[in-house]
């Protein structure tokens, strides 16, 4: 069953019914869902599907014309085209009615093998593909060489596309779908564990457990996400060990670009340079407090490092640190003594940002005290804001989110007021977002103040 992915398919299907050529780029990193998309947007349409191979550009073009010219009058008379050229102008002869479809699926591994193809595309563009009632989509998972080599001002096919679409992880409302059986605590911490991937989400069954689950799924030899990361890291990589020692670092708690020298010992000229490679794969981003000018961020000093994969975030956390008792089959006791434990607090950065999307979905339905522009956190020095969203006339959101098994009450909010007046707000909304509810005291003080509102889990599972 197909989940999600609505905007997406949306934008595919609007572009599909437009007049003359579409030249369609989708990229994203890998197990994001970017073939079950495409499967899915061509279901029930006439197409031609093609995934491209680590291989020889010969193997290649042979491969791709057996596609194409699979069920057509041509295949009587030829098994391969002599070129590329001609192998991409067949698109127009497809026996198709309607618009002609063709998705290259894996597209760089085409490019590896022969770097004259985004030439050969753009020159076809101009000439004849861009006027016929064609529609072209690109794939890959090479983020970093779909943005440098092909869609950058440098490159051949630069202003052909005449449409980019960068994919992202799911949003929690469209992750927790994929487990109808499990209440809202258990649907953001498996969130909090698998993240918005879809390949991820679809190992977890939802007639077991959270802790069957991680100890089945995930801690387990020869299950799918036992050696996931350490695929992953070999196929986009090198020096993968180094990468493993920044990764586990961070997901320690050294967030500050000091803190990780400090803790890894890398060579401080180096060690940039390996942070912005992991930035530029998705696997961490720096964040910056909300209030930041642009000018600022540009300070290498200033910022905090963070794992944007939330099973990247899991991995290093729990599992990669255990490997060695893992491969001795020791699943129980790395889990009662090093998961159990911490699998609450590790959770609550992940229930900051499922309320980040609460609010953003009730920002984008009109149905807040006022439209926020934006949305972030804040800190500085020993005071934090976990959310922070400002809108026109220095109107703003304030929230604090507990993931706690405590029911939040008068002295939270007092804190979080404290907080506000230390990043000098005024008259901020205040929300509290809690895992277990709100005392008696709280609850009156919120019904009788139009600037204090509270959100549970059922109000974020409605």
């Amino acid at each position: 069953m197909f989940i999600g992915r609505t905007e997406e398919l949306n934008f595919l299907k609007t572009r599909y019914i437009k007049r003359n050529g579409q030249l369609i780029v989708i990229y994203g990193r890998r197990r994001i869902g970017k073939t079950e998309l495409l499967r899915e947007f061509c279901k029930n349409i006439p197409h031609v599907f093609y995934s491209c191979k680590e291989c020889t550009d010969d193997e290649q073009l042979s491969s791709y014309s057996v596609r194409m010219l699979k069920n057509t009058q041509m295949s009587k008379y030829t098994k391969a085209f002599d070129d590329w050229e001609q192998a991409f102008k067949f698109i127009t002869e497809l026996p198709h009615n309607g618009k002609k479809l063709l998705v290259i699926d894996e597209f760089p591994y085409m490019v590896h093998a022969n770097n004259s193809i985004p030439s050969l595309i753009q020159n076809l563009w101009d000439e004849l593909l861009n006027r016929e009632d064609v529609m072209i989509i690109l794939c890959g998972s090479a983020m970093s060489f779909i943005e440098k080599e092909i869609l950058s001002e440098k490159n051949p096919m630069y202003g052909r596309a005449t449409g980019i679409l960068k994919m992202n992880e799911m949003s929690f409302a469209d992750a927790s779908e994929f487990f109808p059986n499990y209440d809202i605590k258990e649907k953001i911490l498996a969130y909090s564990i698998l993240g918005g991937i879809p390949h991820y989400l679809k190992q977890f069954e939802d007639n077991l457990s959270i802790e069957e689950n991680i100890k089945n799924n995930i801690l387990s030899r020869g299950c799918v996400l036992y050696n996931e990361v350490e695929f992953l890291m070999r196929q986009e990589l090198r020096e993968t060990r180094i990468y493993n020692t920044l990764i586990t670092a961070i997901a320690m708690g050294n967030t500050k670009l000091n803190d990780i020298y400090q803790k890894t010992q890398i060579d401080r000229a180096k060690i940039s340079v390996y942070l912005k490679n992991l930035i530029d794969l998705n696997i961490l981003k720096r964040e910056f407090p909300i209030t930041d000018t642009i000018k600022s961020t540009v300070n290498v000093h200033r910022g905090l490092y963070a794992i944007s994969d939330n099973f990247f975030s899991f991995w290093y956390r729990f599992v990669f640190p255990n490997l060695s008792e893992l491969e001795a089959g020791d699943i129980d006791g790395v889990y009662e003594y090093s998961i159990k434990p911490f699998i609450d607090s590790y959770a609550s950065k992940a229930f900051e940002n499922v309320c980040i999307q609460f609010l953003r979905r009730k920002n984008a339905r009109a149905s807040l005290q006022f439209r926020f522009m934006k949305i972030g956190r804040w800190w500085e020095k020993d005071c934090e804001i976990d959310i922070l969203a400002f809108g026109e006339a220095g109107k703003c959101i304030v929230g604090e989110c507990k993931w706690q098994s405590a029911k939040v009450g008068i002295g939270d909010l007092e804190r979080l007021k404290g907080a506000a007046r230390k990043a000098k707000l005024t008259s901020p909304y205040h929300y509290l977002f809690s895992k277990s509810g709100f005392t008696g005291d709280l609850i009156k003080y919120a019904q009788s103040d139009s600037f204090t509102t509270l959100i549970d889990l059922n109000d974020i599972q409605n």
